[in-house]
């Protein structure tokens, strides 16, 4: 670790949403399609388009309105200010990184292992995973983040 911290620079609205679309997948099949997405929403009461949800994912709209956005936020299980956010944004993907990690059996069994495992210990089983990827060639840290 290179001691440096700077985060990373703001999203735009575009970048937020594909991540979603990226990281929010249901099990076993491949992501949500903006019709799935625009579909659901509307039958909770919000009218909105997939046209409309491609052009914000494409970065061509960028001004929704605040109720397009908490729907959004709804369907994707973010908070709203998910969207408005970057320190929430950034808190919320790490979250997303987990579960995503998860969905591998094998991070999976060992986080299930560690449960229960004091804060001191776990601290030690993350500097092993820390060098471990070291020695693979990988990206410290998250490597989900970027």
């Amino acid at each position: 670790m290179d001691g440096s911290s700077a985060p990373p620079p703001p999203q735009t609205l575009a970048d937020k949403l594909g991540h979603l679309f990226q990281t929010v997948v249901p099990a076993g099949r491949g992501p949500y399609s903006v019709e799935e997405v625009a579909k659901t929403i509307t039958d909770s009461g919000v009218p909105i388009s997939g046209s409309y949800i491609w052009l914000l994912r494409k970065g061509q709209r960028d001004n929704p309105t605040l109720r397009h956005l908490t729907a959004l936020a709804r369907f994707f299980g973010v908070p709203p200010a998910y969207f408005f956010d970057d320190s929430v944004t950034s808190d919320v993907n790490a979250e997303l990184a987990l579960l995503t990690a998860l969905r591998d059996t094998g991070v999976k069994e060992v986080a299930l292992r560690a449960a229960g495992v004091s804060p001191r210990s776990l601290a030690s089983i993350r500097e092993v995973i820390d060098r471990v990827r070291e020695l693979e060639g990988l990206p410290n840290g998250d490597p989900d983040l970027g």
